[in-house]
């Protein structure tokens, strides 16, 4: 009884061009250091059994298919037309793409062509300082061409985002740093930086942060399960109080990515502060046919009108399948509950339905 006939999501990335082997496509399913455990594979994940249910009836196949059988299926469609099909039959009818991974992967105006819907750019804030370190011989031009270019990206795109949690950690000084210290941060990147070098300088990654914030665009920030090999505890969300706490009243909005496990940590901020709102992505694609337990316990804490879906799919069009697919059901099956309770009304069911599916990010981000 509960729907949700537009989907804005709030944060993926775009797809693979190329076609996929097994062992390719199952590395996408589960992010791991490692191969799956000896006789098992990684469809064998909540992930893996969700693309299973939801993918095969929109490239012709029966629900739960084996996979073999799936990726022939796929294959044999061709790259275009299966991204075709699933992007189209997802029901997300706008895209917000971080451009900032490597790899071969679709752009927003691609993702917009392919699945019939609106699409925007995110820019990541790492990428684009590290792209001008390439062009950057002294600490003045840096710095002068960094803030150029953070000036003429809030002038396209939606938002910004960044991985500071992932390449340093979310435990950082919540203030901004000073003029020296910066410009010594800068002059020791780039002296021992070789090209194409990450950044990881928690300075940096501080200022970035903060020379975003200055520029009233959304800001969003990766916490929760984040890439192999990363610290999970250095991610939980509740370490950017602080931040929070410093960043209110600037008139910009934080976005808080992913979250999970530390999810109701996220809803706690949302709820704490204005100018914070909780994405519902990885999350739900996570933990497959969980998900509508782990949705019911971020609506235990945020406010309705700061929680934001997201697919966050990468590399594979079956997760904005996945993502989009598992929201709805969760959803429906949350809400619907509370209003055959008597806990809630239909009315205010559905529009709280409307507000978390795409009213929300159409309101942070300015897409009405």
């Amino acid at each position: 009884m509960i729907e949700t006939p537009s989907l804005v999501d709030q944060y993926c990335h775009g797809v693979l061009r190329t076609e996929l082997g097994l062992g390719t496509f199952e590395a996408h399913l589960a992010r791991s250091e490692g191969p799956p455990a000896p006789g098992t594979t990684f469809f064998d994940t909540q992930t893996g059994f969700a693309v299973r249910r939801w993918c095969p009836p929109l490239l012709g196949l029966e629900p739960h298919c084996p996979p073999a059988r799936y990726l022939a299926r796929r294959r044999e469609l061709g790259v275009l037309e299966a991204g075709r099909r699933l992007l189209r039959g997802s029901g997300i009818t706008t895209y917000l793409v971080d451009t900032g991974l490597p790899g071969d992967l679709t752009g927003p105006r691609e993702m917009a062509s392919t699945g019939d819907a609106d699409a925007h750019e995110i820019v990541r804030l790492e990428l684009l300082a590290e792209q001008v370190a390439d062009t950057s011989g002294t600490v003045e031009s840096f710095l002068a061409n960094l803030a150029e270019s953070v000036h003429a990206a809030a002038a396209n795109a939606v938002a910004f985002t960044s991985v500071a949690g992932v390449r340093h950690g979310l435990a950082f000084a919540p203030e901004p740093p000073g003029p020296g210290e910066v410009r010594g941060a800068v002059g020791r990147w780039l002296a021992h930086r070789p090209v194409g070098g990450a950044l990881t300088d928690p300075v940096l990654l501080r200022h970035l942060l903060w020379i975003a914030v200055a520029s009233g665009r959304p800001l969003q920030l990766h916490a929760g399960l984040g890439e192999p090999g990363l610290r999970i505890d250095a991610t939980d969300p509740v370490l950017l109080t602080d931040f929070a706490r410093s960043t209110a009243g600037l008139g910009t909005d934080l976005v808080l990515l992913h979250g999970y496990p530390y999810h109701r940590h996220a809803a706690h901020l949302a709820g704490v502060f204005p100018h914070v709102y909780a994405d519902l992505g990885a999350e739900l694609v996570r933990t497959g046919a969980r998900a509508t337990a782990v949705l019911a316990e971020v609506l235990e804490l945020a406010p309705f009108g700061k929680l934001l879906f997201s697919s966050g799919a990468h590399g594979l069009p079956e997760l904005h399948v996945v993502g989009a697919r598992l929201f709805r059901e969760s959803l429906a099956r949350v809400l619907g509950t509370w209003v055959a309770e008597g806990a809630w009304s239909l009315v205010d069911a559905q529009r709280v339905a409307g507000l978390i599916a795409a009213g929300n990010a159409r309101r942070v981000y300015g897409l009405e």
